[in-house]
């Protein structure tokens, strides 16, 4: 007898159930609202998510197809958020998983009417407040007491989800309704100490500038009171391996670290390498690939800058901690290392991306508010507080190569200078050079009050500072009509060298130090003249309101200023001509004779009094807004691009 039973021909692949479940979630063409099971929803998130179909399935819905399932959306939404709030496994973590992806795939859609649209698709207009409500407490509760830290982190991958897709939209508002604040402390409290503290962090910095200058934003007011030193030192050390690690990643195209002497080495400099024996030979990338590689740098965990910042500007303990925590182990760099390295690297190569030039302005105003205040000011000039800083020297010209044991000023002013000499172009991005000066001049100005001294090579940055001043005058008639806030370039560079000349003695380690800044200044006194003349610096002040291109530099201060290096250079000029018209030394003096001149030029030099040539304007946010709204922007898109592993 024959069976009734009939094989079925076997499918050329298996496809898994999640995949298919997926498939009849969205399979309604109709208009009518198809209500699932729950047993397709208990079923549903039973299974492991599949990352993978499920992005295919999302990606080739667009934003009106997703309005027309606004329906299939709304309950995965809901359904994910009661099966969190059960908090029983593995149906919790599936959920988050299914969030996570979900909500950066449909949230990175490009619709019509944003705000409305991804309130339609996600929760409703009539139940949005129900709806996230619910899921920030979900959310929250989580990331406070969940039963694990994987299930912890996985509620803040959701947080950062949502954060980042719907920052442009009143979506996140429901974070601030529900403050993350103490479940974030206590989850980075709670965490092993190799664990580090970038994604809770990270979702900090995003949530504190959340509208921050349309509204009082309860974040900072967070930062603000908090001071458990404990967990503020894991976010230190967690920032300091997350900025070594971004650090890494402009080593991998170009290797930049000198070469110690080997037996090698030592065999090639006395003409004999062939007896060395052989090695691998690391090849750098050709000049296109170079190029693509470090334009597309920092990499997107860069993003925890904003954080940092924030937290510098609203609490003096973490600033204090940033810049005082120690290596651990001794192998490792210092947190304050770690950033200064990464600084230095994103700096070297700012021209190549506004992206890598907003995180170097972000940087520098970080640096800046630590040396605003006095107190960390001084640990930063103590050469009893030697601090070890890997700098960029991936393109000439080099930075000269300095012990280890140096204060950390010292180290921010060669990434200072290092800045200036790399990003000269004809187009110059102005407000990039305006804080690299503001900061030279804020650390002089401090030398000077404080009377402190450390050996560094001052030649180089006095030869710095001049050489921008050469391009500036050389390529003024371009500049000026470009930058109605050139001015604020000139009166930060003037400074620093009207201060050099009042007071270098005050800070330069010896007498030979003073006398080569003289003799550079004597080097460029042609060219002081002719800046000037270019910047119009004779005018006296306007009260006019509108910019007049022909007067961009016409401040007081920075006519005094180059008034005084006019005067100087003059002086000095003028007994080197004696001394030629004597015939002692002959028409072309060497340079040791000019030094000889210029020391015993010092005692009939005349200078005026100098007031206020060490004053500052303290930061204020308010003024750097546009470019704190750009940067924050920048750091949404990375920590979108994180999440989707990019």
């Amino acid at each position: 007898m024959a069976s009734p039973l009939t094989q079925q021909a076997r499918p050329s692949s298996f496809q898994p159930k999640i995949s298919h479940l997926y498939e009849e979630l969205f399979k309604n063409e109709d208009e009518d609202e198809v209500l699932h099971s729950e047993g397709f929803w208990l079923e549903f998130f039973l299974l492991r998510p599949d990352k993978t179909s499920l992005q295919r399935r999302f990606e080739d819905l667009t934003p009106d197809n997703l309005l027309h399932f606004q329906s299939e959306t709304q309950q995965l939404f809901v359904r994910a958020v009661g099966q969190i709030k059960t908090a029983s496994a593995p149906g919790d973590e599936n959920a988050l998983d299914t969030l996570t992806v979900v909500l950066g795939l449909i949230l990175a859609k490009r619709y019509t009417n944003p705000s409305a649209d991804i309130i339609a698709v996600l929760a409703g207009l009539d139940e949005v407040d129900a709806v996230f409500t619910d899921f920030a407490n979900a959310i929250e509760n989580i990331i406070r007491v969940g039963r694990s830290p994987h299930l912890r982190q996985k509620a803040v991958q959701v947080a950062l989800s949502l954060t980042s897709g719907a920052y442009q939209t009143s979506l996140v508002s429901y974070f601030t309704h529900r403050d993350l604040f103490p479940a974030l402390m206590k989850y980075i409290q709670d965490a092993e100490i190799q664990q580090p503290a970038f994604e809770p962090f990270l979702l900090l910095g995003l949530l504190v500038n959340y509208n921050k200058f349309e509204f009082r934003n309860p974040y900072r007011l967070r930062l603000e009171d908090f001071v458990n030193e404990t967990t503020i030192q894991k976010i230190v050390r967690g920032l300091g391996k997350v900025c070594s690690q971004s650090r890494n990643h402009y080593v991998s195209p170009q290797e930049d670290i000198n070469e110690r002497w080997t037996l090698s080495s030592a065999l090639a400099y006395i003409g004999l390498g062939i007896l060395a024996p052989s090695k691998i030979v690391s090849t750098a990338p050709g000049n296109e690939d170079a190029k693509e590689q470090f334009a597309a740098l920092p990499e997107s965990d860069a993003a925890i800058l904003l954080g940092t910042y924030d937290f510098v500007n609203a609490n003096k303990l973490f600033c204090f901690s940033l810049v005082t925590c120690p290596p651990e182990p001794k192998t490792e760099e210092a947190p304050l290392g770690a950033f200064l390295s990464l600084t230095s690297y994103i700096l070297h190569h700012a021209y190549r991306s506004p992206r890598a030039t907003l995180y170097g302005l972000l940087n520098l105003a970080t640096l800046r508010l630590t040396i605003e205040d006095p107190v960390l000011c001084k640990h930063l000039c103590s050469p009893e507080s030697p601090l070890a800083v890997r700098f960029c020297r991936q393109k000439p010209p080099f930075l000269p190569s300095a012990p280890d044991s140096r204060p950390a000023a010292a180290s921010i002013l060669d990434i200072l200078i290092d800045a200036i000499n790399h990003n000269l172009r004809r187009r110059l991005d102005v407000a990039l050079y305006i804080s690299c000066l503001r900061l030279i001049h804020r650390l002089l100005a401090y030398l000077v009050f404080s009377r402190t001294r450390f050996q560094y090579h001052w030649s180089l940055l006095w030869q710095t500072l001049l050489s921008l001043l050469r391009f500036l005058t050389t390529y003024a008639q371009d500049l000026i009509p470009l930058h109605a806030d050139l001015g604020s370039l000139l009166d930060p560079l003037l400074a620093c060298l009207a201060l050099a000349v009042s007071a270098g003695d005050a800070f330069l380690p010896d007498p030979a130090a003073y006398d080569d800044f003289f003799y550079k200044l004597v080097e460029a006194g042609h060219y002081l003249p002719r800046f000037k003349q270019a910047f119009n610096l004779q005018q006296p002040v306007t009260t006019s309101s509108v910019v007049n291109p022909s007067s961009i530099g016409a401040g007081g201060a920075a006519t005094s200023a180059i008034d005084l290096l006019i005067q100087v250079s003059t002086h000095y000029h003028d007994l080197l001509e004696t001394e030629k018209g004597k015939g002692r030394m002959g028409s072309n003096l060497s340079p040791r004779e000019v030094g000889k001149v210029i020391r015993q030029g010092h005692e009939t030099l005349s200078l005026p009094a100098m007031d206020g040539l060490e004053r500052w304007d303290r930061w204020r946010e308010g003024d750097e807004k546009g470019m704190l709204k750009r940067v924050t922007r920048v750091a949404v898109a990375d920590t979108a691009r994180l999440l989707r592993g990019g």
